[in-house]
């Protein structure tokens, strides 16, 4: 990822369109009405592997029949698509795990809430120099996510592989500060979708599934662990401002979401099991 950007009302939405012009196509005219009209476009904000791959499949094979307009917008910084959905700069979005945007939510004071899971990302702790577990050693660096939602879930998997110990009081989302016993490991942060640009800097880093995906990485056959996929907390779900969860087009997007086609189109292209779909409907 890219440095870290703490923004709010309407310097969040002004970098989020800034940022969409420069991923993909421009923004719906901001004079057009975007309410939950079936006739206007829904605007989707998404990180660029799998959910905006997901989405323009859905937008190419499934929404033209629903009469569903979808505007995708790739955002390279996951950091800012909350903020531009709470201003009402995007419609929806699809990027984030229930922990992650409950963390947002606290720290916002927000109201984006989940409408319908999708799929799961197994996260996982790769590395260009071991090829084992047991090849880690004393004054090794380990690279883990910086914010907390994620940095919590790569702990929770380095203390379940035993490379490292997190002390029997960690609270449930656990930060380097209730590390027990790091075995003489070195834990360096970094934003998530840096870590697997630059994994060769490190001994071994904790890598989110879509980052690995789209830094050519294998969860089956490049990880050195990695997190079970069944009864998953971190499923990825369509989120709305509260304000839209009964407007009809995102109603239509989350039943396309978790359609049969939806679930053969991910099991396709993505064999190395590197994303599960993982359907149901939320609240």
């Amino acid at each position: 990822m890219r440095n870290t950007v703490k923004l709010t009302g309407a310097v969040a939405a002004a970098a989020a369109l800034t940022l969409a012009l420069g991923a993909c196509s421009a923004p719906s005219d901001p004079d057009v009405d975007r309410s939950d009209s079936a006739s206007s476009p829904l605007v989707v904000g998404a990180t660029s592997v799998p959910h905006a791959e997901i989405l323009e499949y859905v937008k190419k094979n499934l929404a033209p029949k629903e009469k569903l307009k979808l505007d995708v917008k790739i955002f390279d910084d996951y950091q800012l698509i909350n903020p531009a959905t709470k201003d009402n700069t995007l419609d929806a979005n699809y990027f984030q795990t229930k922990e992650f945007l409950d963390d947002w939510n606290k720290k916002n004071d927000g109201d984006v809430v989940p409408v319908a899971n999708v799929h799961v990302e197994p996260m996982g702790l790769y590395s260009k120099k071991h090829e084992s577990l047991s090849d880690l050693g004393s004054g090794d660096t380990i690279g883990v996510p910086s914010d907390a939602p994620n940095q919590a879930r790569a702990l929770k998997l380095l203390d379940k592989e035993g490379v490292i110990k997190l002390k029997a009081d960690a609270p449930a989302v656990p930060g380097l500060n209730d590390i027990g016993d790091k075995k003489g490991l070195k834990i360096s942060e970094s934003k998530a979708e840096t870590l697997a640009p630059t994994l060769p800097d490190f001994d071994a880093a904790v890598i989110n599934g879509n980052y690995a995906i789209a830094g050519k990485l294998s969860p089956k056959k490049d990880s050195l662990a990695l997190e079970s996929a069944k009864n998953s907390p971190y499923a990825n779900f369509l989120a709305v401002d509260k304000s839209k969860k009964n407007d009809e087009r995102v109603q239509k997007l989350a039943k396309l979401l978790n359609s049969d086609q939806v679930k053969k189109f991910i099991e396709t292209k993505y064999k190395d099991g590197s994303v599960l779909p993982s359907f149901s409907k939320v609240g």
